[in-house]
This record gives C-alpha cells, structure tokens and sequence, in this order.
C-alpha cells in the first residue's frame, strides 16, 4: 500500500488545490483512501460526492447561461461532470499522488487511472460536505471547475455521435440508423463490446469498440458520421 504523505502536506494541497481546510482531517483520509487499500475506503464518500457535483455544476452553469435551454444545460453539465473531465481536473491537481492504494493498483498504475482519479475527486467533495455542508461543497466545485466554464464549447457541438446521426438522417426523412451488438468478448469486470452501426439509406456500415456497449455505439456512430454526405455531416 502507497503510506500517505505528510499530514501537513496533505491539508496543506487540498487548501491549495480546492481552497477549502478540513476541521476532521480524517474524513480527507478516507476520501484518498482506494478500496485496494483499506476496509475504510471512499466508495461511500463517492456517492456523496456525485450528487454535490452533479447539483453544484447545474448552478454555476445556471447562473453563467441565462439564455440556455434545459437540454443544452445538461449536455454542458455532462460535460463537465463525465469521468474523462474529471480524471483531467484531478490530474492537472496531482491527486493521484496522495492517492493511497494497494499493492495490486500500485503496480498496475492505478494512480494514473482515469476512474480511480475521478472517484477520488468526487470522495473528497463528500467529504467536503460532510466536514461543512453543501456551500462549503459548492464552492470547492466552483473552485476547482469554475475555470472550465469558460473554456465549454458551445452547446450545441456537445450533442452525442449517435444523436448527431439520428438527427442529421431525421431532417431528410430517412430511416434511423441500425445497431447490432456482434460480440462480447472478455472477463465479466474487463468485458469489451463491438456494435455495429448501420444506415440503409446510404448502404454505410462502421464498427465501434469499447468498454460499453453504447460507448461501442457512440463509437461507431461517429464513424458512420464521417461517411455521410457532406450536405447531411452539415446538418448533424
């Protein structure tokens, strides 16, 4: 097991990182603390930690988007909340270096590990809550996401590859496109799934791979995508 750093180093990066002093530094332990570590992990302060995001993210891109519609609001909030974007914020904090895990993630990596570093980041935001309640939660999300407000894209350029699609074929007339799950392969905790996507209209067909089976659709929906004709990729 990684031992944990210094207290003071610890306390010490999380005011520097989330502007926020823990009263009971133990609950920040817990929130670094991997499953693979210990029988006092931060699953439970995860859950915690979702919610308060999810809900703090939808009111800073309230405030920040007067004129944006529910359904643009949520594609930014899931933007701003998926795990890729918060593995990110949690690299770009170093959080992986006050991660405390076991031996088996240690030597996998798992310090670097995307949902690891996500996880994490959203213990500590429970923890956070549990320490001072929901504003002092709040404005540590606003703290440490508040940056990337400003850098969102536009609403609209958010939307899903397989909404692009089904979109951009609904606008002439044409049938929805066609997924085919065509194999699982892999153990039940580390499967891999290929759908195929298919639109008759244009006789175009793509595969997509991945950890899921709709990342396996997004991914070949944004295949087929890209085949279309230039006139309908305009319209998506």
């Amino acid at each position: 097991m990684i031992p944990l750093r210094k207290s003071d180093d610890l306390l010490t990066w999380i005011e520097g990182s989330f502007g926020y002093v823990f009263k009971q530094p133990s609950l920040l332990y817990a929130a670094v603390t991997h499953r693979s570590a210990a029988a006092e992990h931060n699953e439970r302060l995860e859950f915690l930690g979702d919610s308060i995001l999810n809900c703090s993210v939808a009111r800073l891109l309230y405030d920040a988007h007067p004129q944006v519609d529910e359904g643009d609001l949520s594609r930014l909030r899931a933007t701003l909340v998926s795990g890729d974007t918060l593995a990110e914020v949690a690299g770009e904090l170093g959080l992986g270096e006050h991660l405390r895990l076991g031996s088996g993630e240690l030597k996998t990596g798992g310090f670097r590990r995307a949902s690891i570093l996500a996880d994490a980041l959203e213990a500590i935001l429970g923890a956070i809550f549990l320490d001072s309640g929901f504003d002092a939660a709040a404005a540590a999300v606003a703290h440490i996401m508040g940056p990337r407000l400003a850098t969102l894209p536009a609403a609209d350029t958010l939307k899903d590859p397989k909404t692009r699609l089904q979109e951009a074929l609904q606008a002439r007339g044409l049938a929805l496109p066609v997924y085919t799950l065509t194999t699982v392969a892999g153990e039940p905790h580390l499967q891999s799934f290929t759908v195929n996507c298919e639109v008759p209209a244009f006789g175009l067909a793509a595969a997509g791979e991945g950890g899921s089976r709709r990342r396996a659709e997004q991914l070949a929906a944004a295949t087929v995508l890209g085949l279309l004709p230039p006139e309908l990729r305009k319209s998506s």
